[in-house]
């Protein structure tokens, strides 16, 4: 088969999968795509609440066109019988000949299992064709499985000099009207979006997606040790109709917490040391209520607590051609840094221009302890 055709019909089930992101957690936003005889026969995503599975809605498409086919799909197809029979069988039953594989679950469950039931049943299987993007994309899912942690990015809005706020507290807006956009859609692509406690306090945030015609919405996560946040916000309002998950510490007030849960918000005690949040715990926890990719707008402590305990797998800046000055707060707290061998570093993904700001994507560039 021709590699070019091939990759075309991959790229269009990565795309297909990006469309489940931020919507179907704990499963993976999977795309698939069903060929029969070059023509496009069967389309599918994971859908809302992680099921039905991307293969499963592609073969209810392509019917009885699925016979003899070809299938991309974006990672290895289940093998275990879970809210839903495995997928492996519903490909063997549809009689496909061939299946095109990006990458192979990690899940113990799967792990090599779904290849081996494909190709015990006759079907010809091949895999890593487009296997960076597709890790990429599935990220969240694979460090969740891993090692029970969702896929972190940290967002920074900040000028030129690195600052999020004037030294009176103002910070609206320091970017436009364009950034503002793009981060709403990045929003979307999340299961959650989180801030600190700070940031709850002085903001009054919504941290919903907006202006963009999505109906589904993130979680929003607080970080907040003693949950004195604020009982009258946005957040506390909004509680009972949209998730709130508030990670405290094992001290917090508890009539507090029984407040908060009262007012519908979801509280996942997290471990501390040295009087704050253990960040390692908060996205432990995280993980463990299903979480897979978790966009973080700080504030300053939480992004430092973050990138310290090197926890941080996405960066992206957006940075405004404005100077605020050193009286202004800084987009990230103190690191205790002595020696710039020690700092983090990223490697730059990609840069461009949003509006009269720009956009720029780093990721980790040193493996992870």
């Amino acid at each position: 088969m021709s590699r070019a055709r091939d990759t075309r019909f991959m790229l269009l089930a990565l795309g297909l999968g990006r469309r489940g992101q931020g919507r179907c957690a704990p499963n993976p936003a999977v795309g698939c795509v069903i060929v029969q005889k070059g023509r496009i026969v069967g389309r599918g995503w994971t859908q809302p609440g992680g099921r039905p599975h991307a293969e499963t809605v592609a073969l209810a498409q392509a019917g009885t066109a699925a016979r003899g086919a070809e299938v991309y799909v974006t990672l290895e197809p289940c093998a275990h019988h879970g809210q839903t029979p495995p997928c492996v069988d519903a490909l063997i039953a549809a009689g496909v000949a061939r299946v095109v594989i990006a990458v192979p679950d990690s899940d113990p469950r799967v792990d090599g299992q779904g290849i081996a039931a494909l190709e015990a049943a006759g079907i010809t299987v091949e895999t890593g064709l487009c296997a960076d993007e597709a890790s990429a994309d599935l990220a969240g899912f694979f460090l969740k499985t891993e090692q029970g942690r969702p896929e972190v990015t940290l967002k920074l809005a900040s000028s030129f000099d690195g600052r999020i706020a004037t030294g009176t507290g103002e910070s609206q807006w320091i970017t436009g009207s364009d950034a503002r956009r793009l981060v709403h859609a990045m929003r979307a692509r999340h299961d959650a979006v989180m801030v600190g406690g700070g940031t709850a306090r002085h903001d009054d945030p919504s941290l919903t997606v907006r202006d963009l015609g999505i109906a589904a919405q993130p979680a929003r996560v607080v970080v907040s040790r003693r949950l004195d946040l604020p009982l009258m916000g946005q957040l506390a309002r909004t509680a009972h109709e949209l998730p709130v998950i508030i990670c405290h510490g094992k001290d917090a007030d508890p009539m507090l917490c029984q407040t908060w849960r009262d007012l519908g918000a979801t509280l996942l005690p997290c471990a501390t040391s040295a009087g704050q949040l253990e960040a390692r715990d908060v996205v432990q926890q995280l993980g463990a209520h299903g979480l897979t990719r978790v966009f973080c707008e700080g504030g300053s402590a939480l992004a430092a607590s973050l990138i310290d305990a090197d926890l941080v797998d996405r960066l992206i800046g957006f940075t405004a051609g404005l100077a605020i000055g050193a009286e202004g707060l800084p987009n990230i707290g103190a690191l205790g840094l002595s020696k710039l061998d020690t700092a983090p570093r990223f490697a730059l993904a990609s840069v461009r221009p949003v509006g009269p700001d720009i956009v720029h994507e780093w990721v980790r560039s040193t493996p992870q302890m």
